[in-house]
């Protein structure tokens, strides 16, 4: 069994803050996650997201770069209808509404962290080492164990 075949409960799901800060997540209360175009994430998206498992909310590219809030998974994974909008920047000519290539979960914004958790300081958390966060960096939707939850919730309410 491999690291992507086990079942878990949590994630890791990156966004650009540019594009959808956790500030706008807080007020829309929900949103949908989409525009993830890689087969893992997908995947991820498609067949172990499960409405009620725990999310971190991470900005990917923001300086610094790091865990922004907390959420759930709101709505278990169905299509992406922008892949099929050629006017969105998603769009993707060969995804097909009668079968469809990629999807996407609803998020339910829970809190938001009093300030960024950065990425180079998740790196010195003992318990952290072996987070997928630090092996498949481009990777935009991760599982997140038990143990990375609980030491990351840890800081989180200790800020």
């Amino acid at each position: 069994m491999g690291v992507w075949d086990k079942t878990y409960q949590y994630w890791l799901m990156k966004a650009e803050p540019d594009v959808y800060p956790v500030e706008q997540w807080k007020k829309d209360k929900a949103t949908f996650w989409d525009g993830v175009r890689n087969y893992t994430a997908r995947n991820f998206m498609r067949d172990k997201m499960k409405k009620g498992q725990g999310m971190f909310f991470y900005y990917s590219g923001g300086k610094p770069s790091g865990i922004a809030g907390v959420g759930e998974i709101a709505r278990e994974g169905y299509p992406d209808h922008t892949a099929f909008d050629p006017k969105d920047v998603h769009f993707d000519e060969k995804s097909d509404p009668a079968k469809p290539t990629w999807y996407m979960v609803d998020v339910k914004f829970v809190k938001a962290c009093k300030q960024v958790i950065p990425l180079d300081f998740l790196k010195k958390v003992p318990g952290l080492k072996n987070m997928a966060l630090f092996k498949y960096s481009r990777l935009s939707v991760q599982p997140v164990t038990d143990e990375e939850w609980k030491i990351i919730n840890r800081l989180i309410d200790s800020q």
